[in-house]
């Protein structure tokens, strides 16, 4: 069934750049508050319980991220498909799309934080805990298996929202949320003195508050978000599972990052090299946020203009997205040279081994960064185009496949600095088979198409 609207929206009449702007600006802030909440942990953490503590909470925060990873993987596949009914003006069907993703991610997620509850201590061993760390990792991740759906469903009904033309609501939803869990993590670290699970019950209870404003988009006169009668579709559930699938590899990918580096560094300087990672951990979760959020700018825009047939405002999008990453990649790239130790300094006071270390670190790691941004909009670009086996094999190889043969092999001659350059080697190799497919599709269409 089809609308009998046909008036045409902003984003088909505003300059690409223009509507790229509104949509970028929320969407970055909304990330960085969505990684703010673990750097708070680390802040409150550290400063109040020790860099033991803080090493023991980086150990559990891919738990954290499989929460992130289960909400894109359903929230950017549904809205993807919800956006392009939008665009093809089919407002009963998009509705349908709506409901049965938040329907399914709720479900998914009590079933896998179940599963994940029943073998928790395995799974702390398996994520880099020690005798040292593991107390600090058991107490954090108990909290958040047991509460953290309300991260899911936060996430992914923020993802609709902005899907449905109201990004700066999606992003003052995070912006509650960062606020609700500073004032938590003091009141239960440093009145309450909880311990981490207070630190980790801090983020659970932000995200429901969070949750809840986002219900005022209900009430605009423009929203075309609407719950109605669920009804599952195994055909519906593939389709957003298929699309959203290098979102969730993506997100699944930082727990692999984590997880091998906390390994790498063991191996190459014991808890020492933990916790000088554990600081650049923190500093790189909300940089490599921002790098989705840009990512999460392009997504709504992309599938409207494929629902609508405008190819042209396509091409455009994917043009200024890119130029936009790789100048922000630049300047965090600066920006990590000239206050290496300054951004260390955030964290607490540490020894002085773990400030150099850290420090030394930043410098190396951060030349990923020039290259991150654009793989992140090409995945986005390919997620969304239907060109779902390139978008897999980005989000596979950066954070998996590249980066865990990097770790086992450069720690063996380089050390610790072989550690810290294998997420920069393996984003520039991600990036020259990027540009290689382009160029084979390119010459491919032209063969097809001599004339």
């Amino acid at each position: 069934m089809q609308t009998t609207s046909t008036k045409p929206l902003p984003l088909e009449t505003d300059s690409v750049g223009k509507v790229f702007v509104r949509y970028l600006i929320p969407s970055l802030v909304g990330m960085f508050m969505m990684s703010v909440n673990v750097v708070i942990d680390g802040i409150f953490v550290g400063q109040r319980l020790g860099e033991v503590a803080l090493a023991g909470v980086n150990v559990a925060v891919p738990v954290f991220s499989l929460y992130i990873a289960i909400s894109l993987w359903v929230g950017i596949g549904g809205a993807s498909i919800y956006s392009k009914h939008l665009g093809a003006k089919r407002i009963p069907e998009a509705r349908a799309v709506f409901t049965h993703s938040l329907a399914l991610i709720f479900g998914l997620t009590l079933l896998l934080a179940g599963l994940a509850f029943l073998f928790r201590e395995r799974l702390a061993v398996f994520l880099g805990a020690n005798a040292e760390t593991m107390p600090y990792v058991m107490d954090y991740m108990n909290v958040l298996l047991l509460g953290g759906f309300a991260i899911t469903v936060q996430n992914a009904f923020s993802v609709f929202v902005r899907n449905d033309g109201n990004p700066t609501l999606s992003m003052l939803s995070l912006l509650v949320t960062a606020v609700c869990n500073v004032a938590l993590n003091y009141l239960f670290l440093f009145v309450l003195d909880f311990g981490v699970s207070g630190s980790a019950l801090a983020i659970v209870i932000g995200a429901a508050i969070g949750a809840s404003v986002l219900f005022v988009h209900f009430g605009r006169p423009t929203s075309t978000l609407r719950f109605v009668p669920p009804r599952f579709s195994r055909e519906l559930a593939m389709r957003t599972f298929t699309i959203g699938f290098p979102s969730f590899l993506a997100e699944v990918g930082i727990a692999v990052f984590t997880a091998g580096y906390n390994m790498a560094m063991v191996y190459a300087a014991g808890t020492v090299g933990v916790s000088a990672f554990s600081i650049l951990n923190y500093v790189h979760s909300v940089m490599l946020m921002l790098f989705i959020g840009m990512g999460s700018a392009v997504q709504p825009l992309l599938s409207y203009y494929r629902g609508a047939k405008l190819a042209a405002r396509q091409r455009e999008l994917i043009r200024i997205a890119v130029m936009t990453a790789f100048g922000a990649g630049l300047t965090v790239f600066a920006t990590g040279l000239a206050a290496a130790e300054a951004i260390v300094s955030i964290f607490g006071s540490f020894a002085d081994e773990v400030r150099t270390m850290a420090a030394a670190g930043i410098r190396l790691f951060f030349v990923g960064y020039l290259f991150m941004g654009v793989n992140f909009v090409m995945m986005t670009y390919f997620q969304t185009t239907d060109q779902v086996k390139m978008a897999t094999w980005i989000t596979i190889a950066r954070e998996m496949l590249l980066m865990v043969a990097l770790l086992f092999t450069l720690p063996r001659f380089m050390g610790t600095t072989g550690v810290w350059l294998a997420i920069p080697l393996s984003e520039l190799i991600v990036l020259l088979t990027v540009f290689a497919y382009i160029r084979r599709r390119a010459r491919t269409r032209i063969t097809a198409n001599p004339a």
